[in-house]
């Protein structure tokens, strides 16, 4: 196995418009910018490790993500078609396990879901470049004082805090996978009066991809071939929490696309542009351990047992009651609206059409 250059990027068509038309032509692309709170972040003391407390969640959700378009999280890896049976000559891989399932590492997943947790709420960026540090307003500089965090940052983690919430592996349980295509991608074009900026030349927002009915297969352009998870292939994993608030649960479910009102889906992985990476979530169980005497009771065997497992109708009453919890003190309406826009699914919109990607 070998790293390889990515492909070259495609030079915009003369009939692409130029950086300086991009805000006006911003309803052809395949992305929206979700704006930021007018309000600063509220920094808080976040919760500690050394013990639980007594007035927040403990315990682990079960999840299980459906693919709705072909999905390819890359690992930067290409190896020869013969080593993994395919006749296609190079490949570009996802992570395997040893019983050769497809697996999503643990860190894509999570990174998908602070995005979309950070924009609902009043938080900080978690990482901006060098480059454009400047045109980031300064009250969204990613947070630096592990004392004074913000919303994100106490559940996700921030320099020298490790967070809340545990994000394992996610497992495919389908056998195989299938082999796509990815075109080569136009690269992000943040220049000035662009739609990446607002009128003070400061950046518009967080962006997000549009979900489509389907994903782009192969175009005419330049590409790679790419392993990917077909649509409908189902991958479970678990989610360990403990010292986390009502309200941060509640949105994180939300984000999870539990809220009948704001059914959203996850973008997860390469190939956003083109459709890709679209997977909904069903959180089948949880274990929720709220006071002393659940933890004392969970804690004190070795044998594993369901008294504290919510499922069915007990499971929907408690995800319910986090949300509305969420909904009135941490969740930014404005925002929780116009990412809905974005991640609504189902939706009917096409993929965007031959280079406008």
């Amino acid at each position: 196995m070998t790293n390889t250059p990515k492909p070259k990027l495609r030079k915009p068509l003369p009939s692409q418009p130029s950086s300086s038309d991009d805000s006006a032509v911003n309803t052809q692309k395949p992305y929206k910018f979700v704006s930021f709170p007018q309000e600063r972040p509220r920094l808080q003391h976040p919760a500690g490790h050394d013990k639980f407390d007594k007035n927040s969640l403990h315990g682990t959700l079960f999840l299980s993500l459906k693919v709705q378009t072909s999905l390819h999280v890359s690992t930067g890896v290409v190896v020869p078609g013969n080593d993994i049976a395919t006749r296609v000559s190079l490949i570009k891989t996802m992570v395997q396990g040893i019983d050769k399932h497809l697996v999503i590492q643990g860190s894509s997943l999570k990174g998908c879901i602070r995005s979309v947790y950070e924009a609902i709420t009043n938080s900080t960026l978690a990482v901006v470049t060098s480059k454009f540090r400047d045109k980031i307003p300064n009250e969204r500089l990613p947070c630096r004082n592990k004392e004074q965090l913000c919303p994100a940052s106490q559940v996700f983690g921030a320099l020298d805090w490790q967070g809340l919430i545990e994000f394992n592996d996610v497992k495919c349980e389908n056998i195989g996978f299938n082999t796509g295509f990815m075109p080569s991608l136009y690269r992000p074009r943040p220049e000035p009066g662009s739609a990446y900026f607002d009128a003070r030349g400061k950046v518009a927002g967080r962006k997000f991809y549009y979900h489509t009915i389907r994903a782009i297969e192969k175009g005419q352009n330049q590409g790679i071939a790419v392993q990917q998870a077909a649509r409908e292939y189902t991958f479970t994993t678990q989610l360990q929490f403990k010292n986390i608030k009502s309200e941060e649960l509640g949105t994180l479910f939300v984000v999870l696309g539990q809220d009948s009102n704001y059914p959203i889906a996850l973008k997860v992985g390469g190939g956003k542009p083109i459709g890709m990476g679209t997977m909904t979530v069903e959180v089948s169980q949880a274990r929720i351990l709220q006071n002393f005497e659940d933890l004392r009771s969970h804690y004190s065997t070795y044998t594993p047992n369901n008294d504290h497992l919510l499922t069915g109708e007990a499971l929907e009453t408690f995800i319910a009651t986090q949300i509305k919890t969420a909904h009135s003190r941490l969740i930014q309406l404005p925002q929780l609206q116009q990412l809905a826009e974005v991640l609504r699914y189902p939706t009917d919109r096409e993929p965007p059409p031959e280079d406008m990607y």
